[in-house]
Formats: structure tokens, C-alpha cells, sequence
């Protein structure tokens, strides 16, 4: 394969510090659960059940494996295997694996078959499970033989390069012609998005396949993932995608607005839950196969901003939707302001709007951690600084290096590398382009590239001193504070109205209820100066804490006349009426975006 880096597995990998916190919140919230209580999971057709027998178990499983073999967790292995079980047993002769009739098989979305595959080639990454290349095999030569008379319908067509995922890595194992073929022919008629970018500039009135957020969002890598077996360059596309979404649908923690179509860069606009964790997915790719820092950069800034901000601080609950201006998270009603999401679809809960998030939240945090450390041909390349730890070999010595640290609520990283003897290797070490300087080791430098130490490793800890500096960005007509990886919001303080009930035959219960958020102090507010302070907190909660956030930003603001839209309740309009400040200033503190559950975050400098 042609890539730069290579991922290691959840053998290999181990997540500590508050990124381990965050993986046993979520093993005890809602995706370390559904099969329990989510009938679309725990009673689905995957597994003989008459539930749901398409994307959601597939979508569950890829970030549940992961979490239960990164956690090595007894239990939930066990229950992977019983889904990874039912799901090869019930195979077909001919290599037909996704649950339906015979006669439905024509009309079958084979997203679903895409998904699957991934899944198993995921599954044999953390398990060596013999069985999962010729169950790949077997699938993949049944799709190759449909694809001659029939081309891929609906989300399959739109996400063809999910599927190239499984051919690459079957591939890699059995070099024959047709495994290659069915990867260009899928690309062949799967959607080129750049043919509809002069269409899909402004906000869409009505639900389309080609502006769907999600779709935009997993296509970033369809160039990447393909370059894995013909080397063609893997960021020409990405960048070229990225650079539109972001001109025209961009927010400003490097994601894009869709609810759940492309929705323009209004702030009052939200921005899909799957998105945000399939675009994260997309750059863990682009940062392996190219080694460009810049992927890693989008990467963090999604896992610790636009993700986090999403889910509860305990994981039972999330939003379809999220705003970037959030001061309430309440059912509008038939006052619906999103482009094509019904109007529950930014409060808490199990399944607002669509259960898609609910089982495919998963996998952001897991394969965030695996993507940590990547393997380089001539060493160990540290590509998030997030708390974790590699163990691998080199040259016959074990090895291990762990970064140790509070990053990004903190501005140092500690990076210890012990190995069994001497070992002389190259250990590369991303520097983020969003800082303004950095030293290792107490020398100076570049930003935005990865640097080399090579050298004999024995017993050794390098340090890593970021430079970061609290700054207003320009935001249209807004403004918004930003400092390293994390973007600051002023919290607004929120009363949490629980809702149990039934719908459709599914139960919400605490604590996988639903909720909506009531503003209890005012959010009207401008910058009234470009002064700003960064301060530190002592007290840790947990990384996202909504209660004990480790950092804030000092700011100066006063009152501005702000008002909701007109057609929708308790969505603030994307500007103020004016921006003449109201008053006396006000000192307050901003937070991480993800620890403001109602926030604003995007406020005019005041006049």
C-alpha cells in the first residue's frame, strides 16, 4: 500500500489520562449500551431479530469493537463476538452477508454491505480472526459480480469509497485483478461532489443525496482511500472538497454546517452529529496515508471541540444537531428553522430527528485513540498529542513511547520513550500548525510539520512546550475566540427538563431520555474588547466537564439587542439587531466550546 504512516492496532495501543476517562464514560453511557437497550440494536435482523437490519448494527460495532479491545473489556468482547458471530454465520453460499430476502436483494441499499465489510476488516485488526478474510472474500466477489449488470443505488453510490476500505486491505492479502476492478468501477459510478459545487453553494431548501452533510463529510478521504491501490496523490481531492465546504458551509471549529443538508455558515445553523465523527474518521486517513499535519490539526480540532460539545457529559445522551449560538436546546415545534431536520432535533436524547447518530456516535473517541500513534517505515510518528501509549517492536526491541499530558488544556507534552535495550529509530513528532511556536526539548521549532529526532532510544523523555495565544478569528460580521486547539464559547447557564415516553414501540428512560435545555442567564452579549486572559483550572471533572471546565479565557463583553428567528422559537438569529453595546461592561469567562452545552460562541465586537 502506498501511504506515508501506518496505523497500529488496539493490541498496540493504549489510551491514558483523560482520553482513558473518556473511553470508560462512553463504555458506560449509550454506545458501550445500545445492545441493551436500543431495539434496533438488540433486536435487530443482524442477529436474527425483526429490527432494523441495515446501517445501525454496522454503525454500533464500529466504534464498540474498538472500545471494548482498547478498554480490554471482557464483557464487551463477548458481546461483539456474538454480533460478529451471528453476522458470518448467517452468510450466504453464494457470499451474500447482509440480512434480507432473496427478493429484496436487487433493491437492497448496499451501503449497508459497505459498512459491514469495514466493520469485519476492523474486527480482524483487533481479534485475528481467521474467519473475516474469506468472509471479505466471499462478499466482496458477490458485489463484483452484481456490479457487471447493476450499479450501486441510493447512499451507495454517494459513499462507494467506504467499500474501497475492505478491497484495499483484501487486497493487500490476495493481489488479484478483479479486486482492482471492482475499485474502479465503484469509483466509476459512485458521485464526484466537485461536479455540484455550483449547486450546493447555498443553504438547501429541500433533502438532497449530493448536499447532504454526512455524505461531504466521508468523501474527504474517497481520494485517499483509493491512492492505497493505485498511488495516485491522496489530498488533491480532499483539499479541494475541504476548501469549498469550508468557503461556503464552514464553521468555525473546522466542520461544516448541514441539518442535515449543506446549511451555509450561519452560526444558527447546525451541524449533524455524524458528520462530525465520520469527518474525523476521514482525517485519521488523510493523516496516515499523507503525512500531513494539517489533517491531524482538522482532526483535533473536531475531537476536542465539535464532537464533544454533542454528547452529555455522561454519553447517555447526544444531539442530531448542534449550533455553533446555542442559547436553548428546546423542541420548536411548528416553528422549525433547520434546512430538513424536524424541529427536536438539537436537544439531548436517545434518537432525535434519526437514530443514525445514536449508533454511530461510537466511534469517534475509539478510533481517535488507535489513530494516536501511526507506524512510519523507519520509526514511531506521534500524530495527535492526546494521552496514550504505543508498544511495539523495532529492529526486534520492544518499545514503547506514551505522551503524557493535560493537552489541549494544557500547553506541555511529555513524550517518554523506554525500550528493552538501545535502539537507534526515527521518532517523528507532530507540531501543530495552530500554535504560534513551540520548542522541543528547549530548542525552537517549525510549526505545522512533523519533526525527526533519530537517534538510539533507550530511556528517554522529550519535551514538548507549545506557544498558544487567545485570539479573536473574523466570523463574517462576528467574531469568535480561539486558543490552540480549542475554541472558547460564553456558557449560558442551563436548566436540564427531562422527558420520558414511548414512541414507535422505543423507550426513553434515564438516563437514555431525552432532554431539553432551558437558558437560566442572559446570552445577549457582544466582545466590548480585545483584551483577553487565558487561565487554568485545577479541579479535573473529566476532559468536557460542563461543571469543571480545566480552562477559560478572560473576556470583556456587554448587552446587545438580540433576538430570536422569526419563524422558529429559541433559535437566536445569526446577527444581533446591532451591535451597540447595552450598558456596563461585564467581565466573564469563555470556555472549551464542548463544555458550554448552551453557549455563545460567535458575537459581534460591539460598537
Amino acid at each position: 500500500m502506498n501511504t506515508i504512516f501506518r496505523p497500529f492496532t488496539t493490541k498496540e495501543i493504549s489510551a491514558k489520562g483523560w482520553l482513558y476517562d473518556q473511553l470508560k464514560i462512553q463504555a458506560s453511557g449509550l454506545a458501550g449500551n445500545l445492545d441493551k437497550v436500543w431495539p434496533d440494536v438488540r433486536d435487530s435482523m443482524w442477529i436474527g431479530g425483526d429490527k432494523e437490519g441495515w446501517e445501525r448494527v454496522p454503525y454500533w460495532l464500529d466504534g464498540f469493537i474498538p472500545l471494548a479491545y482498547l478498554l480490554d473489556d471482557d464483557d464487551m468482547k463477548a458481546r461483539a463476538k456474538k454480533y460478529i458471530d451471528a453476522i458470518l454465520d448467517g452468510q450466504k453460499e453464494d457470499g451474500w452477508i447482509c440480512p434480507c430476502k432473496d427478493s429484496e436483494r436487487v433493491t437492497y441499499d448496499r451501503w449497508a454491505l459497505f459498512l459491514i465489510l469495514k466493520v469485519l476488516v476492523l474486527y480482524h485488526d483487533c481479534t485475528g480472526d481467521e474467519r473475516v478474510e474469506e468472509a471479505v472474500y466471499r462478499a466482496l466477489r458477490q458485489y463484483h459480480l452484481f456490479s457487471r449488470t447493476q450499479l450501486a443505488n441510493n447512499w451507495a453510490n454517494c459513499r462507494w469509497y467506504e467499500c474501497v476500505i475492505s478491497i484495499a486491505w483484501l487486497y493487500s492479502r490476495r493481489p488479484e485483478k478483479w479486486i482492482l476492478d471492482l475499485a474502479k468501477v465503484l469509483e466509476a459510478q459512485g458521485m464526484d461532489y466537485t461536479k455540484v459545487f455550483d449547486i450546493i453553494k447555498e443553504k438547501s431548501s429541500e433533502w438532497r443525496l449530493y448536499s447532504h452533510v454526512v455524505n461531504h463529510a466521508m468523501a474527504i478521504k474517497s481520494d485517499a482511500v483509493m491512492s492505497l491501490i493505485d498511488a495516485r496523490d491522496p489530498n488533491a481531492y480532499a483539499e479541494t472538497l475541504v476548501d469549498f465546504l469550508d468557503k461556503y458551509h464552514g464553521n468555525v471549529n473546522g466542520y461544516f454546517n448541514g441539518d442535515e443538508c449543506l446549511a451555509s455558515r450561519s452560526p444558527s445553523q447546525g451541524t449533524e452529529l455524524c458528520g462530525v465523527a465520520e469527518a474525523m474518521y476521514c482525517y485519521e486517513i488523510l493523516a496516515c496515508v499523507s503525512g500531513k499535519v494539517k489533517w491531524a490539526d482538522r482532526l483535533e480540532r473536531l475531537a476536542f471541540n465539535a464532537f464533544p460539545a454533542a454528547v452529555s457529559d455522561d454519553m447517555w445522551t447526544h444531539q442530531y444537531n448542534q449550533l455553533t449560538n446555542q442559547p436553548y436546546c428546546v423542541d420548536c415545534g411548528e416553528k422549525n428553522h433547520f434546512t430538513t431536520n424536524t424541529s427536536d432535533s438539537h436537544i439531548f436524547g436517545l434518537e432525535p430527528n434519526f437514530g443514525c447518530c445514536t449508533s454511530n456516535m461510537g466511534q469517534a473517541f475509539p478510533k481517535f485513540a488507535i489513530h494516536s500513534f501511526m507506524r512510519a517505515s523507519d520509526g514511531i510518528a506521534v500524530v495527535t498529542l492526546a494521552p496514550c501509549s504505543v508498544t511495539t517492536e523495532i529492529n526486534g526491541v520492544k518499545v514503547n513511547v506514551t505522551t503524557d499530558t493535560l493537552y489541549p488544556f494544557r500547553d506541555s507534552v511529555k513524550i517518554r520513550v523506554k525500550a528493552d535495550k538501545r535502539v537507534k529509530f526515527k521518532l517523528y513528532v507532530r507540531i501543530p500548525g495552530f500554535v504560534c511556536s513551540a520548542t522541543l526539548d528547549g530548542e525552537k521549532v517549525k510549526t505545522g510539520e512533523y519533526f525527526v529526532l533519530e537517534r538510539e532510544f533507550f530511556d528517554d523523555v522529550i519535551s514538548l512546550e507549545l506557544d498558544n495565544s487567545a485570539k479573536f478569528v473574523k466570523r463574517d460580521t462576528l467574531c469568535a475566540v480561539v486558543r490552540g486547539a480549542l475554541t472558547y464559547s460564553l456558557p449560558v447557564k442551563a436548566r436540564w427538563e427531562i422527558h420520558e415516553y414511548i414512541k414507535d414501540g422505543v423507550e426513553r428512560k434515564f438516563p437514555y431520555c431525552d432532554w431539553e435545555l432551558y437558558a437560566e442567564s442572559e446570552w445577549r452579549y457582544g466582545f466590548a474588547s480585545e483584551e483577553l486572559e487565558y487561565v487554568e483550572k485545577d479541579e479535573y471533572v473529566s476532559a468536557f466537564s460542563s461543571e469543571k471546565p480545566l480552562c477559560a479565557v478572560k473576556a470583556k463583553v456587554k448587552r446587545v439587542d438580540w433576538e430570536f428567528m422569526e419563524n422558529s422559537n429559541f433559535i437566536a438569529k445569526p446577527t444581533p439587531e446591532s451591535d451597540v453595546g447595552i450598558g456596563d461592561e461585564l467581565e466573564v469567562e469563555l470556555v472549551p466550546f464542548a463544555c458550554a452545552k448552551l453557549r455563545m460562541t460567535e458575537m459581534p465586537m460591539t460598537k
